[in-house]
């Protein structure tokens, strides 16, 4: 018998009846629980529309891949499973199964680097699960009825070949002595050929370096490559009889690329001499005629030649191979050493083991980007093609236009060069000029001049025209008669970013697909969706303005995923939109059709939803639907009836185990009397008239996230589930910049914000803090010294000194600052020395002498986009000047933090700290009184 507590008993002689609060079977959410708590990555669906396979990964520890027959029901469950696969029926679905966590950290470092994954296939028409061990890379033909797996080198011969530094095998076996080192990139590694109607069926070959299946599943192409043994096969298996056969062979040739043509009737392979070192071997092209098992030799020209980067890719209609070419291959240039006393000094051997890099003025890279460049640079092949009719070669690519967009075009192709602007790009950003280069003579026609490079122009399926947009407008370039017509600048709306808050040119919002046979196109306002006829030049609003209307932005929405050649709409076609309303932040699904104005909604609901493919023969999508208090579980249904779905998975059981919360939108106006928006997620079992404590994070636009479920993981960013369980109210506001004044404007958006939720009741004035990392991590740092309104900060990564940041360099692409102060995310809008002042105004290192708010700094100390001696100056700064202040300084880590260990010790910390300024909670040792320096016994002494 459960006793009643004496209040109630008072209650029950007063004949009142207490209210007795059901018991729940809900907890508080822990930090092992979120490290435990399950999210949904990299979803599939089968060609077929019937099955579906995602990863259900934790934030630490092993996957495990759910697979799921959408039309039965049925599911399995592959343990340790991850990146899944799926074959052309369905049938199969292949997994990568990682070494799990447990044996990675419990081993040492020399076994760990032996450690590989396995695969899994699973046949879900038994419910059979075959694993192979050690495997590299998998892939099923096109049809689904074969897998080719690539396995990882044994260990015994990579220790054969790389093994031979060390080890002398001359006394043990005399032959092995005999063999030549071999290469890594020449390295052959066993291959397995799987029929999946009859697994009994298979082929296994060693030493193949590349394989490639037809487009039509009746061929796959395999290099065999054994140097050690001279011996070099290009085989072709007849995948109707699973039959090899030589193609070609050699002793000394080395086999590179290959490329089977849908039509059956090519394979292009290079070959270089085997002898040779790769970085310096020049290739060969070579073509067979399969019917004839002819070999065409293309031959290298004076000017160009191919490497062991060229790539072979036989266009969809079989009448062209592409493929990439240098000007000149050499081999690695080498230091010559001290070996005899008069070398010590000789000048030339002497300066030869200098260690310097020369950084000139007029270099088009500065010296660090060009060294982040330089791998990329050597493998950069400049794109030609074969036309196979005429066996004329044409070079498409070149050193004055490097960069040309692969399709399936016939006549032209889209090229692009940075080169005039790499010098510039230090502080204006990216830019490239645009061409049309000819397929039939290589000849190029300039169209489009220092664009910025995220706005790329769009070419027509028959290559008839090119949509581009450039300030404010929509332009149709006519390739044939080389003209061109601004589309829009009769219309009412306008095209460009509405939302730009930056010092430059403000971006469009993207093309749509194009119709069949280049009859138009689609592209975007910021709500509506336009259609525009190529022949009459006229545009209408497909979504009729109910989108600029009613505040929704209209995009189209699960199209087929179609690498080889982008989706053409038919004139008529209902096509599926996505709609997100900048009102209630909420999603829905809508549908128009092509050539008429109007759109029907089919669904639309307080929550967040997500396209995440669809299958290529059906018309089957797969999506999630998500809200803060609503997992993103995966649902399925058909393109045209999205409202039907079904429910495939159901891990939004995980969230029902613990208490939760809701978010709810919150409008203001800040001090310039522009509306603002932000989220508010109240703390679990709020009770209405008390004051929170109350974290704000932040960014740039959060209301967007107003229906999303939280990301479940640790990291450098607060989980806003935890604290709401922890007694804190989380606070998401948008912050709008003015150019030139950005640290001025997130200030008043912050402020004027923070002080909704105190005239709304909610928030304690006492207790407010204040997180942000990166972008808003300066913020953070900026704010407290201008305001005293938060009572605790935490700054990631933040940029403290602008006029010492403005010339630093972005360690992970060996980019400079500067263009990132005059016309990106810091919005000055001018150089250090044209407006000084400016850099100064917004530095909070300048006003550390005015914070009253206790800050704590956290960066790695190999951050690769902010220089980490920002955050040493915000600590010296604030140290000088007697104010609260501890730096994290997290060591080998970068922007992000990456080892675990790492972010979990952050997140313990970030919450320690505001639980003591907020809520009073008795400081750790390491923030009252910090922690002395410890070196600790390494593992092997």
């Amino acid at each position: 018998m459960k006793l009643l507590p004496i209040t109630s008993l008072v209650l029950l002689s007063l004949g009142i009846l207490p209210v007795v609060q059901a018991e729940t079977s809900t907890k508080p959410l822990t930090l092992t629980d979120i490290m435990h708590f399950e999210s949904l990555e990299k979803p599939v669906i089968a060609d077929n529309g019937q099955v579906i396979a995602v990863e259900a990964a934790p934030d630490r520890g092993d996957s495990h891949g759910i697979v799921k027959n959408v039309l039965t029901g049925q599911h399995f469950t592959v343990a340790g499973g991850s990146d899944p696969l799926i074959s052309h029926s369905g049938r199969f679905v292949a997994m990568v199964v990682k070494p799990s966590l447990l044996t990675l950290e419990t081993s040492d470092a020399k076994t760990k680097k032996k450690l590989k994954s396995d695969m899994v296939l699973l046949d879900i028409q038994t419910g059979s699960q075959t694993r192979f061990e050690r495997v590299k890379e998998f892939v099923f033909s096109d049809d689904g009825k074969y897998l080719a797996i690539g396995f990882e080198a044994d260990e015994e011969s990579k220790k054969d070949a790389d093994g031979a530094k060390s080890v002398d095998v001359s006394t043990e076996n005399p032959a092995k002595a005999e063999k030549p080192k071999v290469d890594k990139f020449d390295q052959g590694r066993r291959f397995t050929l799987l029929s999946l109607e009859d697994q009994t069926k298979r082929i296994d070959v060693e030493h193949v370096t590349a394989y490639v299946f037809d487009k039509d599943s009746r061929r796959l192409a395999l290099a065999i490559n054994n140097s050690a043994e001279q011996q070099h096969q290009l085989q072709l298996v007849d995948l109707q009889i699973l039959k090899q056969s030589t193609v070609f062979e050699s002793t000394t040739q080395q086999i590179g690329a290959l490329a089977l043509a849908k039509n059956g009737r090519w394979l292009a392979f290079t070959q270089g001499q085997a002898s040779e070192l790769p970085y310096g071997r020049s290739y060969q092209l070579s073509v067979v005629e399969l019917a004839s098992s002819k070999i065409r030799h293309v031959p290298n020209s004076k000017e160009w030649t191919l490497n062991r980067y060229a790539s072979l890719n036989f266009s969809l209609d079989s009448e062209r191979l592409f493929f990439g070419r240098i000007p000149e291959v050499s081999q690695q240039l080498s230091l010559a050493k001290i070996t005899e006393e008069k070398d010590l000094f000789d000048t030339n051997i002497v300066t030869g083991q200098r260690g310097l890099k020369v950084w000139h003025g007029d270099d088009p890279r500065i010296k660090p980007n060009e060294i982040k460049q330089y791998e990329d640079e050597q493998k950069r092949t400049y794109l030609a093609v074969l036309h196979l009719g005429s066996n004329n070669v044409v070079q498409l690519g070149d050193k004055t236009v490097p960069d040309v967009v692969m399709s399936q075009h016939k006549r032209f192709m889209l090229a692009s060069s940075d080169l005039p602007y790499r010098k510039m790009a230090t502080w204006a950003g990216f830019f490239q000029d645009y061409y049309l280069v000819d397929l039939n003579t290589g000849h190029k026609v300039p169209f489009l001049t220092q664009q910025t490079s995220d706005e790329l122009p769009s070419l027509s399926g028959n290559g008839k025209y090119v949509a581009y947009y450039q300030q404010g407008n929509v332009y149709l370039y006519d390739v044939a008669q080389g003209r061109r017509t601004n589309l829009t600048q009769s219309l009412s709306v306008s095209f460009a970013d509405e939302d730009h808050d930056y010092p430059s040119n403000a971006p469009g919002y993207g093309f749509g697909p194009w119709l069949k046979d280049d009859a138009g196109f689609l592209v975007y306002d910021k709500y509506d969706v336009w259609q525009f006829n190529t022949e009459s030049k006229d545009g209408f609003a497909l979504t009729a303005g109910q989108g600029r209307a009613q505040k929704i932005q209209y995009r189209l929405e699960g199209l087929v995923d179609n690498p080889d050649a982008p989706t053409e709409l038919a004139y008529n076609a209902t096509v599926l939109l996505h709609g997100y309303s900048d009102k209630t932040k909420a999603d829905g699904f809508y549908q128009a059709t092509l050539g008429e104005a109007g759109v029907k909604t089919l669904m639309q609901g307080e929550y967040k939803l997500n396209v995440l493919g669809r299958s290529k023969d059906a018309d089957t999508i797969v999506f999630s639907k998500e809200r803060f208090d609503l997992f993103p579980d995966l649902y399925t249904a058909s393109y045209n009836a999205p409202q039907n779905a079904v429910k495939q998975t159901d891990l939004d059981k995980q969230r029902q185990a613990f208490n939760w919360s809701k978010s709810e939108l919150v409008h203001w106006t800040n001090g310039d009397g522009k509306p603002l928006d932000g989220v508010l997620i109240k703390p679990v079992n709020y009770q209405a008239g008390k004051r929170y404590p109350v974290l704000v994070y932040y960014y740039r636009f959060m209301t967007d996230r107003l229906h999303a479920f939280p990301q479940m993981n640790i990291n450098h960013r607060p989980n806003f589930a935890w604290y709401v369980n922890n007694g804190y109210a989380v606070f998401l506001p948008d912050i709008r910049f003015d150019i030139g004044y950005p640290g001025a404007s997130s200030v008043q958006a912050l402020t004027s914000g923070v002080q909704k939720l105190i005239e709304m009741g909610i928030a304690d004035p006492a207790a407010i803090g204040l997180q942000g990392h990166s972008w808003s991590g300066y913020q953070t740092a900026f704010a407290i010294t201008q305001t005293k309104m938060f009572k605790a900060a935490v700054a990631g990564a933040p940029v403290a000194n602008m006029t010492s940041a403005y010339s630093g360099i972005r360690h992970g692409t060996g980019i400079a600052r500067q263009f990132q102060y005059e016309t990106g995310q810091s919005r000055i809008g001018a150089s250090l020395f044209a407006a000084p002042q400016k850099y100064i105004e917004n530095s909070p290192v300048f006003y550390a002498d005015r914070i009253q708010t206790p800050l704590m700094i956290m960066f790695g100390d190999k951050d690769d986009a902010v220089p980490w001696e920002q955050g040493v100056e915000m600590y010296l700064a604030m140290r000088r000047a007697g104010k609260e202040v501890v730096f994290l300084q997290y060591e080998d880590e970068p922007h992000h933090l990456k080892k675990y260990p790492n972010k979990l010790d952050y997140s313990i910390r970030m919450m320690e700290f505001f639980d003591h300024y907020l809520k009073g909670k008795p400081a750790p040792a390491w923030l009252s009184q910090g922690e002395a320096y410890v070196e600790y016994k390494a593992d092997d002494e």
